[in-house]
């Protein structure tokens, strides 16, 4: 075995993997693990091909700056291969995307600007908008704009296509991708159109996304909203050629992630949210099926990217897409139980460095205060700050010395408009029947639960 001389070169040359716990039918469905590229995702294929492309035309000189919009998964890939290669990256991402990725996308160098998802192209404010005024302004940048760069799709006619035939033996009937910038989908089908004309393009779409719809009907309706990350578009991708596609699944969030979270629970294989809208659509495809067929799919990136996401029971919760017992009362609100062990508290003798460290490990600002399933007081970041400002030993001392006793508690059958009062005071309610601590609700509790209950 060889060894590669730098990261750059184990991009690509993915595994295939054949599915084999998921009901796929009369069909045996594959998947590509592009997951297991350097930089999680299938974006790593075309980020190296883009830049290679803008350092051949001369648009990207030594010491230059990359600058593009993304969902996160192409700026991680042209971080990557750029920090190798010594330019400085500039990445917009919209605002609905996971924190992991930016975090990774900081931990490579480059600079991050957050943007709003809510508005269409065209608006100052929307990410490509900003992306090419930004590379206008900045000095030796170039906006590599991977919705219209044709290296994108080569990337994936000069190797995804070509990996994926000689994988599959030359023995293939079906490939289902979804549409970003349509790269994969439209690249793959062209090397399929040249090697074997029959395979069909299958293409999946999430609820929400307006390109679906136009595959289907031709018409341009205005885009909704959905969850999913990395697929679905606001408009037409200039770089597709959606005549290579001979069908459309058009697949709701709920139905992605319950996918995605299945795939880990069964194969063991972790794809992020993309992946279940491609796995739910491959599987439909392939359940529809009255004869065998060999059909891929993707897993397009890691679903490590999703840990405080999909792969979150309480974010699925509040999502609405993991249903819990209803009551008919607060504890419908509460969204850590503290009969199921799910919320963070402290003991009255435990520390206040015990209660300072659980607030920074999950990140939340006040605790309440348990003994013996009683609620008995609450502490938080400010009681602690005025404990121990002179006197540093006071972090030693008990929680006791230090909390609020003064407590809004509030019994199971208030009215969750009761509750506004409370907050708005800036306390938290602290739910408490017949002595027994049920919970707190907090602001997003409240907004989330008004959410589900205008869904349903």
């Amino acid at each position: 075995m060889t060894a590669f001389k730098s990261m750059i070169e184990t991009i690509g040359n993915t595994p295939m993997v054949e599915l084999s716990k998921l009901d796929t039918g009369k069909c045996r469905l594959f998947v590509k693990l592009e997951n297991l590229n350097p930089g999680g995702s299938i974006k790593d294929r075309i980020a190296l091909t883009m830049i290679e492309g803008a350092e051949k035309s001369g648009k990207l000189k030594p010491g230059g700056t990359i600058v593009e919009a993304t969902s996160g998964n192409t700026g991680i890939g042209l971080a990557f291969v750029g920090a190798q290669k010594g330019y400085k990256v500039i990445i917009l991402i919209p605002d609905k995307m996971s924190a992991e990725k930016i975090y990774h996308l900081r931990a490579l160098g480059a600079e991050v600007v957050v943007t709003r998802s809510d508005v269409p192209p065209g608006h100052p404010e929307n990410y490509q908008d900003m992306a090419r005024r930004i590379a206008e302004e900045t000095p030796g940048a170039h906006y590599i704009y991977q919705h219209g760069n044709p290296d994108n799709p080569r990337a994936h006619v000069e190797h995804t296509g070509p990996e994926i035939w000689e994988q599959m033996d030359h023995d293939l009937d079906a490939v289902v991708a979804g549409i970003g910038t349509a790269g994969t989908l439209t690249g793959v089908g062209q090397y399929m159109k040249k090697v074997a004309p029959n395979v069909e393009m299958v293409f999946a779409d999430p609820v929400g996304s307006m390109v679906g719809p136009y595959v289907q009907t031709g018409e341009l309706l205005e885009a909704g909203q959905w969850l999913v990350e990395g697929i679905g578009e606001d408009e037409l991708p200039p770089i597709g050629d959606l005549s290579l596609i001979a069908k459309t699944y058009m697949i709701s969030d709920e139905d992605s992630l319950h996918a995605a979270r299945e795939l880990l629970a069964k194969e063991g294989i972790m794809g992020g949210s993309s992946t279940g809208t491609l796995l739910a659509a491959a599987l439909r495809y392939c359940k529809e099926q009255t004869e065998p067929k060999r059909v891929v799919t993707f897993i397009p990136d890691s679903g490590l990217k999703y840990l405080s996401k999909m792969y979150n029971d309480y974010w699925m919760i509040d999502q609405g897409f993991i249903k819990r017992e209803s009551f008919g009362d607060l504890r419908d609100l509460i969204a850590r139980r503290h009969a199921e062990r799910a919320d963070y508290t402290v003991a009255p003798d435990d520390t206040m460095t015990t209660a300072y460290a659980r607030m920074k490990l999950y990140d939340i600002s006040q605790l309440p205060v348990i003994e013996n399933e009683r609620v008995v007081g609450v502490i938080n970041e400010t009681d602690i700050l005025l404990a121990v400002l002179d006197d540093d030993d006071m972090f030693s001392h008990p929680v006791r010395e230090a909390m609020a006793t003064n407590l809004k508690t509030v019994p199971l059958d208030t009215e969750p408009s009761d509750l506004l009062p409370i907050i708005n005071d800036g306390y938290v309610p602290l739910v408490v029947d017949k002595d027994r601590y049920y919970g707190l609700v907090t602001a997003i509790d409240l907004l989330n639960f008004l959410r589900r209950r205008m869904r349903d």
